[in-house]
């Protein structure tokens, strides 16, 4: 297994992972291997943006609009 050291650490970081090792019963070595393993054994998935609004929703039902028949474009404006 390779090691690694980190250099210039804050002091607030240090004490922040201290007392979240100490929370979940690990060392601060074993807090920093989970929360490294957990940040990049993550693949970052695609969002699909008109996939997310399908699925929030989708469990109220669709609709049926009623739409008006389509007529010639009308003549633009004469700004002169």
């Amino acid at each position: 297994m390779a090691s690694i050291t980190i250099r210039r650490l804050d002091d607030d970081v240090k004490s922040r992972l201290r007392v979240r090792a100490s929370a979940n019963g690990r060392s601060m070595e074993e807090e920093a291997r989970v929360i490294l393993r957990d940040a990049v054994g993550r693949e970052a998935e695609p969002v699909n943006l008109a996939s997310f609004i399908h699925e929030c929703f989708a469990p109220f039902g669709g609709v049926e609009l009623e739409l008006p028949p389509s007529e010639p474009m009308r003549e633009p404006p004469d700004f002169s």
